[in-house]
């Protein structure tokens, strides 16, 4: 089944008195000294769509972001859970280090990955990046998003990523996948449904931490069903948009920029 844009209208809007704080708060995990970048572009769209972002990395890392990111608050990795309560949803992972990674503090995510589920097993949870490649499947937390693509579904669930697989994982642990490629799938379990679209320009790396910081703003507000299919679906739409213009020569920065135009558009 392919997914319905209408259903984007089903996503929560801002009313016009709201205040601050009230249009979702989110926290992302994540980044290293080799792949900071990774967690910049998840901060930088989710600071175009929700009304607060927390960041928190090691302390290096956390420098490079200070830096770079000025829309948001850069936590100490001591004080992640002072802030990770105030969030309506949460992103771990994009930048996080790989198994085998030469960076350091390569051996920590996924000791810092498991612990934080099993301390806050309530929390909406996007799980993307080093965290997919290391967490196992069964400590996700019930109703978890995760953001793999064909390589990484196979590398944590043990199966080819497929429409039949993703449906039968997210079933299984009572979560939603989204699975990324050419054509993403996204699946609860109950619902399974494709989403077509987007261009060999989103090939480039960091347009799969867009997605995540996307997944996880519209997450903060909506449920997590909806927030994985109307994620991929505007990604997808925000790369035919820049295709338009500049065909395949658009970058991650591009597709952060480009986004609330779509959404503008769409929603």
């Amino acid at each position: 089944m392919k997914f319905d844009p209408s259903d984007l209208k089903k996503l929560y809007v801002p009313a016009a008195d709201s205040h601050k704080g009230q249009n979702g708060k989110i926290m992302i995990i994540g980044g290293s000294v080799l792949f900071h970048s990774g967690a910049i572009w998840p901060l930088e769209v989710a600071s175009k769509i929700v009304d607060m972002v927390y960041f928190s990395s090691v302390d290096e890392n956390n420098e490079i972001v200070k830096s770079k990111f000025q829309n948001g608050i850069v936590v100490p990795r001591n004080k992640i859970d002072d802030y990770i309560t105030e969030a309506d949803s949460v992103l771990i992972g994009p930048g996080l280090p790989r198994p085998g990674g030469a960076e350091k503090g390569d051996d920590d995510t996924k000791e810092l990955t498991e612990s934080l589920f099993a301390k806050y097993p309530d929390k909406k949870w996007v799980v993307d990046g080093g965290s997919l490649q290391v967490v196992e499947p069964g400590k996700l937390p019930r109703n978890a998003i995760v953001t793999p693509h064909h390589k990484e579904f196979e590398t944590l669930f043990g199966v080819p990523g497929n429409n039949e697989t993703a449906t039968e994982m997210a079933k299984k642990f009572n979560i939603v996948v989204l699975l990324k490629g050419p054509v993403d799938t996204v699946s609860n379990g109950s619902q399974t449904v494709e989403i077509e679209g987007g261009n060999a320009g989103m090939t480039k790396g960091g347009t799969g931490d867009v997605l995540a910081g996307l997944t996880a703003s519209l997450y903060s507000k909506n449920d997590a069903f909806l927030s994985a299919c109307a994620a991929s679906y505007i990604n997808k739409k925000s790369g035919e948009s820049l295709f338009s213009r500049v065909g395949l020569y658009f970058n991650a920065t591009d597709l952060v920029n480009e986004i609330p135009k779509v959404l503008k558009e769409l929603v």
